[in-house]
């Protein structure tokens, strides 16, 4: 059963060396976050979803069943839920991935995974001379020069070892595919960057539009490979990759919803991603979030909790390659989002919830923290008012919905991130309960506010990626659809 002693100690937290007393959070939002450190099925839910379903890349057999997964677990909680469909682009799935370097009285198969969008080959594989680029910057593709042309092309990476390497290397191999492709090469085989060889996947920086093999190979047997093209030898990689593609298809978010009482055409939307990649299970990323957020709809259900705005539960689908499921929602649901008063999203692990990113809209911040107040024990929260790019508050943010992202330690969440490591115990299950606090205080105090921002004009968001670095955040390809009026407000 829940604590009796979490209220007061979050209450008495929350007033340890603050000016002045803060006043009591409501009744309800202290019997919901209390609920958090009983014995909820958040745990067991999260255990079912990795161990049993496994890794969900959008259109797989796998997320297919989590779809299905998480509507019957809404549906048992008691909280009305439903399918809603949109288009996915294209598939794309690996079936199966390897690679062999052959030189002069040598040979040996490091492990490799296709990059997603990378092209399949023929049962025979392709080969193709190994090029060593280094790092891949300018200056190593003019060194290389012509060489490149028709050859695999090896990169050198740095260990990753936290996040800020991750968006580190996200920024940098756009780049390096871009300078690839305009040298000719048959493909890419970046050197993996995780410990313990660990394998990953990012997606080709230009999409389905890609046309070539595209890998990444384990750490040591890239480091091999290096060693021997730095003697002087002559290698060449054979690659085979059986990708299973296709064109465009159906896919399904998973919305459950609590209907406002006194306010229900007013929507609060809390969203966390389905689909995972498949070399791991996909705790971290995000299933521990997935299962937070059930969670929470549960128990504001079994309190019997009435929230004033309508709160909307979103699992979104298709948020890997490309964010689709929730700009797929924003299509569905044009005609509300004038009455979306913020839009939540949660993807960064299981570390402590330290504030929001709350996306340039600077009346935000200060009801993030009217809304954790019941929690403010659980902090520090600090709220960043930037916008950021890269979850399922993006296409919110071009329609000028206020939108936060959850802004997290980043624990194990770095080096795991999309590997073959992101399994269940790299989640800290007391960490994820008390996020679970964070997130209902969140969702409960924005649904009781009477205060809500309005939506941005299309003019307005223009603004905002004029006077940020938004625009640099956004792929090419993204901001080319923002443009055309394809992605966002419309002109």
């Amino acid at each position: 059963m829940p604590s009796p002693l979490l209220p007061s100690l979050l209450l008495g937290l929350s007033l340890a060396g603050a000016p002045a007393p803060a006043p009591a959070p409501p009744a309800e939002a202290e019997r919901l976050v209390a609920t958090f450190l009983g014995d909820t099925p958040l745990l067991r839910d999260l255990q079912s979803l990795t161990d049993e379903i496994g890794g969900r890349a959008t259109g797989s057999p796998a997320n297919l069943r989590s779809v299905d997964w998480a509507l019957a677990r809404f549906r048992e909680a008691g909280i009305p839920a439903r399918k809603e469909s949109f288009t996915m682009p294209a598939l794309w799935l690996e079936r199966s991935a390897r690679a062999t370097v052959k030189g002069p009285g040598l040979l040996f198969s490091p492990r490799v995974a296709a990059m997603p969008f990378s092209t399949g080959t023929p049962p025979a594989g392709v080969s193709a001379p190994l090029r060593d680029v280094g790092p891949g910057s300018e200056k190593d593709f003019q060194a290389l020069g012509a060489k490149a042309q028709g050859a695999f092309l090896l990169v050198e990476t740095r260990l990753l070892t936290n996040i800020e390497d991750l968006f580190r290397e996200y920024g940098e191999a756009a780049d390096i595919e871009k300078r690839a492709f305009a040298a000719g090469a048959r493909g890419v085989v970046y050197m993996g960057s995780r410990p313990g060889n660990q394998l990953y996947r990012h997606n080709v920086s230009v999409g389905e539009r890609n046309t070539r093999p595209m890998l990444v190979m384990e750490r040591d047997g890239a480091l091999r490979a290096l060693r021997l093209l730095r003697g002087g030898a002559a290698l060449t990689l054979t690659t085979v990759l059986d990708i299973q593609s296709g064109p465009a298809y159906e896919s399904q978010n998973v919305i459950g919803e609590l209907r406002g009482t006194t306010r229900p055409e007013e929507v609060v939307v809390l969203g966390a991603h389905l689909d995972s990649w498949d070399l791991g299970t996909g705790a971290l990323d995000n299933g521990a979030n997935v299962a937070l957020l059930i969670d929470v709809a549960r128990q504001m259900h079994r309190l019997g909790l009435k929230p004033a705005r309508t709160l909307r539960f979103a699992l979104w689908n298709g948020e890997e390659q490309g964010m689709y499921g929730s700009w797929g929602y924003t299509k569905t649901h044009a005609a509300e989002l004038d009455r979306h008063t913020v839009a939540a999203s949660f993807d960064i692990g299981c570390g402590r919830i330290t504030g929001f990113f709350t996306g340039g809209r600077p009346g935000l911040p200060a009801l993030v923290d009217q809304a954790l107040a019941p929690v403010k024990g659980l902090g520090p929260f600090t709220q960043v008012d930037e916008p950021i790019v890269g979850t399922d508050n993006f296409d919110f943010m071009l329609h000028g919905v206020p939108n936060l992202v959850a802004n997290q330690e980043p624990a194990l969440y770095g080096p795991n991130y999309h590997a073959r490591s992101d399994e269940l115990d790299k989640c800290d299950p007391l960490q994820l309960r008390l996020n679970a606090a964070t997130v209902a205080a969140l969702a409960w105090g924005f649904a009781q506010m009477d205060t809500a921002l309005p939506r941005q004009s299309r003019a307005e968001v223009e603004a905002l990626i004029g006077a940020t670095d938004l625009r640099q955040q956004m792929k090419e390809d993204v901001y080319e659809d923002w443009v055309q009026g394809r992605r966002g407000r419309q002109p």
